[in-house]
């Protein structure tokens, strides 16, 4: 195949990437200095100039997590460091007529795994569309997505909502040089999926990301991952004390501990949590802080958030990829009476009453699946759209073989469209003959609906604003249609319920 390099000049030196595939592709890129030894649990700092020439061909290392997510291919892991605060380029080979727009993409995986290296996120398909696609990493977990600052001394200062100050910094390098990648730096969408979706409807009601994006995509947000300072501070005492510290020596304990050890840790914490408190999760931004003063849902209502056009939406059938891996959802019987012993009766009944059958097996995971994911798109939908032009979709669209595997229109699922998967080798072997043609006009209506909405900050014609009035939804489906309220008995069955709020 052949190949040939490309460089550029960003404000810390020239970089190398490649050409192939009709795309220009850079890896790897750091955009800040490497939060290591003492800059570990410290807010990221702009990145340092180099000398010569930076090779940008490969990609280096992810953020630490558990090695069984770090799987890029067969028997093949990507290498994890703490020095993982990195992005990717992907911009089109042939140059266009001007500026391009630039779709910024934040992975999901609870916050406590995932890597911008995944093939999924290659972006090509995008970028060939015509935008510059640029895919971040983050620091996961114990280290950067889980709020320790309650343990912070003067000795060892813990900055909070440590990701999302990467991210911040992240899309202030893409101001600052996307330009020579042929993108616009006043026309960035963020977007993500699972983790990486609820990232960008906080990312809303960050202050200081204000004027950093003009757009943003939220593909199933999480539900429950905003905490007060009072629950982090509880969640920080706990993880000093599996660290075998106390709260006064909690921060040099956390200085001192080996990232694999701190993501063992975040693990026994989490596993803790789903025995005795199902859907409480520790990681997750931390809000009542002057880096992210309010709730992002709360933030959207009262209109302090930022008031730009938002996409965001769900899967049909988003609980059943968790009854098969990460049993980390409310999906049967017991696990959600237990959820529910934290509201009242006449909540309880009004919840369980919205899911028919109840408690059988499709009911308990239909609900699961509304707690985890469907409660955060409605709520964010209701609060955005009284401020900001507001548009929510439903995905449904699953080829035969996932309706054999149970697995129907499940959490992530859209993605295949969004990153045209469904065209390549892999996609092939997931679409039978016979539904090849339905996976290539979903995938064709998804992303041109995307890069209409990165281009226009509308997406395309046909798709209405999502208004308390109307509640218009698109579906995406074999034939893609509009709803209206198309979950009107679950979506008020939840209004009002919150963990954070028992």
């Amino acid at each position: 195949m052949h190949e040939r390099t490309i460089r550029v000049t960003v404000d810390s030196g020239t970089i190398e990437g490649f050409t192939r595939d009709g795309v220009h592709r850079w890896r790897s890129v750091p955009y800040a200095r490497p939060p290591v030894g003492p800059l570990r649990y410290r807010a990221p700092q702009p990145v340092a100039m180099w000398r010569g020439v930076r090779y940008c061909h490969g990609f280096t290392y992810c953020a630490p997590q558990q090695r069984k997510y770090t799987l890029l291919g067969v028997n093949r892991y990507q290498p994890m460091s703490e020095d993982c605060l990195t992005l990717n380029v992907v911009t089109p080979e042939s140059p266009s007529d001007g500026p391009l727009p630039v779709m910024f993409f934040i992975h999901g995986g609870g916050y406590i795994m995932g890597s911008s290296a995944t093939p999924i996120y290659d972006g090509a398909a995008l970028a060939r569309r015509g935008c510059v696609y640029v895919s971040v990493n983050y620091r996961l977990g114990a280290l950067g997505c889980f709020d320790l600052s309650a343990l912070s001394t003067d000795e060892h200062p813990i900055d909070g909502n440590l990701f999302l100050r990467d991210l911040v910094l992240a899309l202030q390098w893409v101001r600052d040089n996307v330009a020579v990648f042929g993108g616009d730096p006043d026309n960035v969408t963020i977007f993500g999926e699972s983790a990486g979706a609820h990232a960008v409807a906080t990312l809303l009601a960050v202050p200081q990301a204000k004027g950093l994006f003009a757009q943003a995509i939220s593909e199933s947000p999480a539900s429950g991952m905003v905490r007060p300072p009072e629950a982090a501070e509880k969640f920080a005492e706990h993880f000093a004390g599996l660290l075998g510290a106390s709260k006064g020596d909690g921060a040099a304990a956390l200085m001192s501990a080996t990232p694999a050890r701190l993501v063992d840790a975040l693990d026994e914490l989490i596993a803790r949590g789903m025995t005795d408190m199902p859907g409480a999760f520790p990681a997750g931004p931390a809000c009542g802080t002057d880096f992210l003063p309010e709730d992002p849902v709360v933030a959207m209502a009262e209109g302090t958030a930022h008031r730009v056009p938002l996409i965001v939406g769900t899967n049909a059938d988003e609980g059943r990829l968790f009854t098969r891996f990460m049993p980390l959802l409310p999906t049967n019987e017991r696990m959600i009476e237990k959820l529910l012993t934290y509201t009242d009766e006449s909540s309880r009944d009004r919840i369980t009453a919205a899911y028919p059958g109840y408690p059988s097996a499709s009911a308990c995971i239909r609900l699961g699946g509304d707690f985890a994911f469907g409660t955060a798109a409605w709520q964010a939908a209701e609060a955005h759209s009284r401020h900001a032009p507001t548009y929510v979709y439903r995905y449904d669209y699953a080829p035969r073989t996932f309706h054999w595997s149970g697995f129907g229109a499940t959490h992530a699922t859209e993605l295949f469209a969004v990153f045209d998967v469904y065209r390549t080798r892999f996609g092939s072997v997931l679409t039978a003959a016979a539904d090849r043609s339905s996976a290539r006009r979903v995938s064709n209506d998804m992303q041109n609906r995307w890069r209409e909405f990165s281009r226009a900050g509308t997406p395309g014609e046909g798709w209405p604003r999502y208004t308390e009035d109307l509640r218009a939804v698109m579906v995406f489906d074999r034939r893609s249609h509009l709803e209206y309220d198309p979950a009107a008995d679950r979506r008020q069955a939840w209004e009002g319920f919150s963990l954070a709020a028992q």
